[in-house]
């Protein structure tokens, strides 16, 4: 077992002020190394048709490109990021959750800005929606906000009267254009923004709601962390159907989907990835290398590339669904804690919510 070394590392001091551009701070090229995974010992499934839960590695051959940059970027301090979102304008979004700001960051110069989101919020989850405004799940508020791209306006969506505190996590659209969303409380729910209704449901086995996930066919799934399950979201009825990883108790955290479909998860409690193929309804889970794995954020690129932030390592993880293999990137700063991942070609974003700092993977395939 390898890990990537660095073999350059370019510091820069970045000022943490907002006003005046700045330049990023730590730029490091690392070559690749493969890693074969630890397999983990396998389990019966339960309520699946898998046969293979936790699987060996079948490929040796090293992984490509053959080169990588790792860029941090540091934010106000006290922003505490917890997730973040590329914009199509090249600026990149994060909720400033201990501020109750809405960030956003402009790559070119390190210079960032804030946008308060009113009294009493606690910003979590923001994607970049088809209209291309920021759209945030605020537990805090307890209300899903919109942020325009242009005019930095913000509009609030407060949950209908009487659903209470639902501790509201992260959000994605729909192929007809509906924002779905979760809560950790115990709820999922929907808005049409065409209309402005906002509907909430109570979520199967109760506390739990966590990443979320559209397939490209619409289909949206979203992880129960304290529930251990995935659940499939019927649009017409709005009703959920449990999926149930092969690993018992494994704390599904996070989803998303590849280009084929199939969900891949990350398995906070078992330290796995786990992926569900809703074509036969299949499941196969990997462990991540090292000791003791704690796959926090998972995200699939372009390219059908999954991405993992370990927290137990401190390294964002590249797994090769082809070769079955892992690449594992250590994270410059210690401690960093990255609770999401996002993307655009070439590039994989994190938000670091334990050093105040963004991070960027860039591939070299834009």
């Amino acid at each position: 077992m390898f890990r990537v070394s660095m073999t350059l590392i370019v510091i820069a001091l970045l000022a943490g002020c907002t006003s005046a551009p700045t330049p990023p701070t730590q730029t490091i090229q690392l070559p690749t190394a493969s890693i074969e995974p630890t397999a983990g010992e396998p389990s019966a499934p339960t309520g699946s048709s898998a046969e293979t839960p936790v699987t060996e590695p079948t490929a040796e051959s090293p992984l490509s490109p053959s080169e990588y940059t790792i860029q941090e970027y540091p934010v106000p301090a006290g922003s505490h990021p917890h997730d973040v979102a590329p914009a199509a304008d090249g600026s990149v979004w994060y909720t400033a959750q201990r501020s109750g700001e809405l960030g956003r960051l402009d790559p070119a110069t390190g210079e960032t800005h804030h946008i308060p989101l009113g009294s009493g919020s606690a910003p979590h989850g923001v994607i970049a929606g088809p209209d291309g405004a920021a759209w945030i799940t605020d537990s805090g508020l307890n209300a899903i906000v919109r942020v325009d791209s242009q005019t930095e306006a913000v509009q609030v969506f407060p949950l209908p009267a009487g659903s209470g505190y639902a501790n509201l996590n992260t959000a994605v659209f729909d192929r007809d254009g509906v924002l779905w969303f979760t809560g950790q409380s115990g709820i999922y729910g929907r808005l049409d923004p065409s209309t402005g209704e906002l509907q909430v449901f109570d979520a199967p086995r109760g506390r739990g709601p966590y990443g979320i996930t559209a397939t490209p066919d619409g289909v949206v799934y979203y992880a129960s962390l304290a529930g251990s399950y995935v659940g499939r979201i019927d649009a017409t009825t709005n009703d959920v159907s449990v999926l149930e990883p092969p690993t018992p108790g494994q704390g599904a955290r996070r989803v998303w989907s590849d280009s084929r479909g199939r969900v891949w998860v990350s398995e906070w409690d078992a330290g796995q990835v786990g992926v569900y193929d809703p074509a036969d309804g299949s499941w196969r889970e990997w462990m991540l290398p090292g000791n003791g794995p704690r796959a926090y954020a998972v995200y699939v690129d372009e390219q059908d590339m999954v991405w993992l932030s370990d927290f137990g390592a401190n390294a964002l993880v590249r797994f090769d669904p082809a070769l079955e293999q892992f690449t594992v990137y250590e994270i410059p700063s210690p401690n960093a804690q990255v609770r999401q991942i996002l993307g655009r070609p070439g590039e994989v974003w994190g938000a670091e919510s334990g050093t105040d700092k963004l991070i960027v993977i860039r591939t070299g395939s834009q």
